[in-house]
């Protein structure tokens, strides 16, 4: 075959991959794929604890795999299902969908294709560990962690919800390893649900003008921005006792935990001092730096003292 006739043959596929490509680094930073760091520590850490030690290297690639599958079809579907309002809302007009960079039906493939891939995912626990949990649960913790976009439209609780949602990450991640459940992860799923239930009142704040014209159920829309941030003060405070239980409840879990618990308990509390009911200015420092170094400090020093 020639030069020429390779090049003519070959030349309509290379625009198609670029155009992929980029649309695939569109959604990544549509649905900020690198907030998997939230989640993803508490789920490594549950692994760990329920392997009492490193987990076999392709179960835990399972759980990696998994992880980032399941955050990916929750955010494509809260992209779908709130592409009306994001378009109304202008911290978020600027979205994929509503500007036009990306269409539904785009999202709905990836959304279809993840869903799709977690399960095949989960299915490799009963096959290479014979615990068959997670293929059984697979569909209904899809369904649950892409179902919050729903609960704001009805109840303030949605942010409990969502911590609801990322609190199935150590819960999934135990049961995957141990196949069965035991009061750590329940302990730690419940710290995580305050955890981000908590930010994420603070993370509302900013659409307290729009969530009440629009009518989204959120807590600081019904209560307002100064009341709100007291509720995530609260939230919070009693997410830092949960850590502190954690560490005592767990065979596992000794100095080490401790010291990085400590200084995730006072990283909380300079997440609510750079945010005030009059200046909101820092709420994305407070929302993504701060809660990033939190959940990676539980994470990796927990993961230590499985060690130690």
């Amino acid at each position: 075959m020639s030069a020429t006739m390779m090049t003519s043959t070959s030349t309509p596929d290379a625009p198609a991959a670029a155009l992929l490509a980029r649309k695939l680094s569109l959604f990544a930073r549509d649905i900020k794929l690198s907030h998997t760091i939230f989640a993803l520590p508490w789920a490594v850490l549950a692994t760990f604890l329920a392997a009492r030690g490193l987990p076999r290297p392709v179960l835990l690639l399972l759980i990696l795999g998994c992880m980032v599958t399941a955050r990916t079809v929750a955010m494509a579907a809260n992209r779908l299902l709130d592409a009306r309002l994001d378009a109304l809302n202008p911290r978020t007009a600027s979205r994929a969908i509503p500007t036009g960079a990306l269409s539904p039906r785009f999202y709905a493939l990836i959304l279809a294709a993840c869903s799709a891939g977690f399960v095949l995912l989960a299915s490799g626990f009963w096959l290479l560990a014979s615990n068959p949990w997670p293929l059984f649960l697979s569909l209904p913790v899809l369904l649950f962690i892409s179902a919050y976009p729903l609960f704001k439209r009805f109840t303030r609780l949605c942010h409990y919800y969502l911590g609801a949602a990322l609190a199935l990450a150590p819960i999934c991640a135990y049961l995957a390893i141990a196949g069965r459940l035991d009061w750590p992860p329940v302990i730690m799923a419940a710290a995580v649900l305050l955890w981000t239930a908590g930010f994420d009142i603070i993370y509302a704040c900013q659409d307290y003008q729009s969530d009440r014209e629009t009518g989204v159920f959120s807590v600081p829309a019904r209560i307002g921005i100064a009341p709100a941030l007291w509720a995530a003060r609260l939230t919070h405070a009693a997410c830092a006792g949960l850590l502190i239980l954690l560490g005592i409840v767990s065979t596992e879990l000794a100095t080490v935990y401790f010291i990085g618990a400590g200084a995730a308990i006072l990283l909380l509390l300079v997440e609510h001092l750079l945010v005030r009911a009059d200046d909101l200015s820092k709420v994305g420092l407070a929302f993504f730096t701060v809660n990033g170094v939190i959940s990676v400090l539980i994470g990796a020093l927990g993961v230590i003292d499985v060690f130690a």
